[in-house]
């Protein structure tokens, strides 16, 4: 049998691109120098879609594939794919949840860590001879014992929990509801009073139609001019402006940040701030977790045209 073509939106790495090759016909939509005459001439064939979650998937994209069946998205977020054009033509989406949740988990808490204690600024300090030149370092805010808001308490938000519990942390958390597994935490319905509640406050939520800026103005400065705001979701679910608003006037203490709006082509604003952690997108990034999602894409895209259950269907 000839292997489905797939069409694959952005790069993979060489140990995730050999065996998608090895299974299927790969029409690299990302080497092409004009994208709409690539979808053009090879729509007619796709019948699967490859994607990242930051790339997804548009309308226009979708319906210039008239036979296609399944998108696999490598990632947790699939709000980039248009799930409405997706229902209409009966198409299939699967995306990869879990193993990536602890290595997330870990860097949001990592990055509340760093930002606190001032491990970059301090290990320049150390580089440049400033501690020899001028002495010890300015001294830094303590984490252990604070309170910390979770916005959004599904998988990664859960792990994030876990994990500050350790630091003696006071745990609120907001939700559509409260959580059965979280019964130790607090639960806060309204946004704004889990931000009033937190000196460190994680946004973990998925991102959606309903939840673009959730975390707004009236959020931001609810955390306040001693508080940090850490995200690790998607940089939809944060006002930028008003982020970056907040933390030029000292409205906000701090942020640390692993998503932006634009990546990587992010606001230079940014860039003169120094009471904010940047990351490029990189939460999920160990050799681990990324082999295991690159795997998870496959082994869905498999599962499909071999008419089995998809593992991880988001529709």
């Amino acid at each position: 049998m000839s292997k489905p073509d797939i069409l694959q939106v952005g790069p993979y790495p060489e140990w995730d691109q050999i065996p998608l090759q090895e299974s299927f016909h790969m029409h690299k939509l990302f080497e092409a120098s004009d994208a709409a005459a690539f979808l053009s001439s090879v729509g007619e064939s796709i019948r699967g879609i490859a994607t990242r979650g930051e790339l997804g998937a548009d309308r226009a994209m979708i319906e210039a594939c008239p036979n296609l069946e399944v998108i696999s998205v490598y990632g947790v977020g699939f709000d980039a794919v248009d799930l409405q054009a997706c229902r209409e033509r009966n198409i299939r989406v699967t995306n990869t949840p879990d193993v990536l949740t602890n290595d997330v988990a870990d860097l949001g808490v990592a990055m509340m860590l760093a930002q606190s204690r001032g491990i970059v600024g301090a290990e320049t300090w150390v580089k440049d001879g400033s501690w020899a030149a001028k002495g010890l370092y300015p001294l830094k805010s303590r984490v252990w014992g604070k309170k910390a808001g979770i916005l959004g308490l599904g998988r990664i938000g859960y792990e994030v929990g876990k994990r500050l519990a350790g630091f003696d942390l006071d745990i609120a958390y907001s939700d559509i509801g409260p959580k059965d597994y979280a019964a130790d935490w607090t639960f806060v319905p309204d946004a704004v009073e889990l931000a009033r509640h937190s000196d460190f406050l994680f946004v973990t939520l998925a991102a959606s139609a309903e939840t673009r800026h959730i975390v707004n103005s009236q959020v931001i400065e609810a955390v306040g001019p001693q508080g940090m705001v850490i995200n690790i979701s998607r940089a939809s679910n944060i006002d930028e402006d008003a982020l970056l608003d907040a933390l030029e006037n000292g409205r906000l203490g701090a942020a640390a940040l692993d998503v932006f709006e634009g990546e990587p082509a992010l606001n230079p604003r940014f860039l003169e701030l120094n009471n904010v952690l940047l990351q490029p997108h990189h939460a999920s990034g160990t050799v681990e977790t990324r082999k295991a999602m690159g795997k998870l894409v496959r082994d869905n895209l498999k599962a499909h045209f071999d008419g089995r259950d998809l593992l991880t269907p988001v529709l």
